[in-house]
């Protein structure tokens, strides 16, 4: 979707901020140039939408030679920069461990922690936040706390993705105990079941919405960002974005404004 639709779409829905999909696909990727970036920061300026995060898709704990993956991250840390986003998201991605060949955990952790050790610096120079997402090998918060308390980073953190804290089987004060210190932001989504994770609109499939914002009200943590996760590209049946939009709005602000259990 073009950069002046999205924009349109967030003021016109009300939400503060949009998180970026940094792909070479998408409008936005490290491979634009400096007329392009300052472009996109007008566009957001102009309607007093903020950038929150330039997800990427570096991955610390992948097998092979750091360089690569390093490198990815430093153009995604610089294009944050450039577009005034105070967060990268990276994956883990260190694989399963119970498939032939991959690396154990404890080889994952220690590629992982190597990796945001060297790209930490570079983040607080250029006033970015690194954040690892729960996902893939590392999708609980005991998984993510483990590696970040290790990196000892305060600009490498955690991005809090409930549906795979979740599928891991933790609760959301369990999740919210451990990833509490390096918390930057939380991702939120719905889906009908651990095994159909087709998108559905907040607080109409199973994971603990009410209580995540609970839990994160009860901790003071309560005024940060909680950003709505759209993904029709994994899931074509899913509804178009205009269509959702103020729905998905009037639902968070609903289970905002719930106490969980009610």
């Amino acid at each position: 979707m073009p950069v002046p639709e999205v924009v349109r779409l967030a003021a016109d829905g009300g939400f503060a901020g949009v998180e970026l999909r940094a792909h070479p696909e998408e409008p936005v990727h490290p491979g634009l140039s400096l007329t392009q970036r300052v472009d996109v920061v007008e566009a957001f300026k102009d309607a007093g939408v903020a950038v929150l995060c330039v997800a990427g898709y570096a991955r610390m704990a992948a097998p092979g030679a750091d360089e690569p993956v390093l490198a990815e991250t430093r153009a995604l840390l610089e294009l944050a920069r450039d577009l005034g986003a105070p967060y990268v998201r990276v994956f883990p991605g260190g694989g399963d461990p119970a498939e032939p060949g991959a690396p154990g955990l404890a080889e994952s952790d220690a590629t992982a922690v190597r990796r945001l050790s060297l790209a930490a610096p570079l983040a607080a120079d250029l006033g970015v936040r690194l954040l690892l997402e729960t996902h893939d090998s590392h999708r609980s918060g005991v998984d993510a706390a483990r590696v970040l308390g290790a990196v000892r980073h305060p600009s490498a953190g955690a991005l809090w993705d409930v549906l795979h804290t979740w599928r891991a089987g933790e609760s959301p004060e369990a999740s919210l105990d451990v990833l509490a210190p390096h918390l930057g932001y939380v991702q939120v989504k719905d889906v009908g079941s651990a095994e159909d994770l087709t998108p559905l609109a907040p607080g109409d499939g199973v994971l603990p919405l009410a209580e995540v914002l609970s839990a994160l009200a009860g901790r003071g943590l309560g005024d940060g960002w909680v950003c709505w996760e759209y993904e029709r590209r994994w899931f074509p049946e899913t509804p178009a974005l205009p269509e959702l939009l103020p729905g998905v709005r009037r639902r968070l602000r609903g289970l905002l404004e719930t106490p969980a259990g009610t």
